[in-house]
């Protein structure tokens, strides 16, 4: 009964982790991954108190990836401290998703410790870390890169598309059906369905307060 004790106590002020691995496809195994992080925890001391795994192109949108989106609601709903990864392309490969991902649990007050970098995102205090901070400012410039390119081929596009007479946007009078509705925002509604709040629905999923609120008619 002691000792039963003793290893409550120990559990209870363990640090509380959570495992996320992740590979482009079938043919390919995450159990490296896991090995290793969970190795790390033991050498480390923290509790791993669930793994998440999937077998999904890290180009996919955070939206489209369950597990990514399984974990990031797990971990805010169960106290968690830190997630891990071998390393930062796990959470994906999309520069935007991944600095999404970051900045959802920063928000939460969840650290991303990243193994190949040794580094944590969050500092003891919750504070960024300088180190991680310098990491996620070089990969947000490389966002600011992307997004400025694809918007000047888009506006290329647009002018070539409207110098040829074609017209662009939204054609008049339309609106998403039900059905599509369902299909393109299926997570929204799923946990819409199990109570969680519009704010922490748009923190998981990345989708607008004001898109969740029009799927609120669907989770009766």
């Amino acid at each position: 009964m002691i000792l039963y004790s003793i290893w409550i106590l120990n559990k209870q002020t363990m640090k509380k982790v959570v495992i996320f691995a992740r590979v482009s496809t079938n043919i390919q195994d995450y159990e490296r991954q896991i090995n290793e992080l969970t190795e790390l925890s033991q050498q480390k001391g923290w509790y791993v108190a669930a793994t998440f795994c999937e077998k999904v192109s890290g180009a996919k949108k955070n939206t489209e990836r369950q597990e990514l989106t399984k974990m990031l609601e797990f971990a805010h709903t169960n106290n968690i401290n830190m997630v891990l990864v071998t390393e930062l392309s796990r959470l994906g490969r999309d520069t935007l998703q991944v600095l999404e991902v970051i900045e959802q649990l920063n928000k939460m007050g969840i650290s991303l410790y990243i193994q190949n970098y040794h580094i944590e995102t969050l500092t003891e205090n919750g504070v960024i870390n300088p180190m991680s901070q310098f990491l996620i400012t070089i990969l947000a410039e490389v966002a600011r890169m992307e997004r400025k390119t694809i918007r000047e081929r888009v506006e290329s596009g647009y002018k070539n598309y409207r110098a040829n007479g074609g017209k662009v946007g939204r054609k008049e009078g339309y609106r998403k059906s039900d059905i599509e509705m369902k299909e393109q925002y299926a997570e929204e509604i799923r946990l819409l369905r199990k109570g969680i709040s519009l704010r922490n629905i748009s923190k998981i999923t990345g989708t607008s307060i004001n898109t969740i609120r029009k799927c609120q008619v669907f989770i009766c």
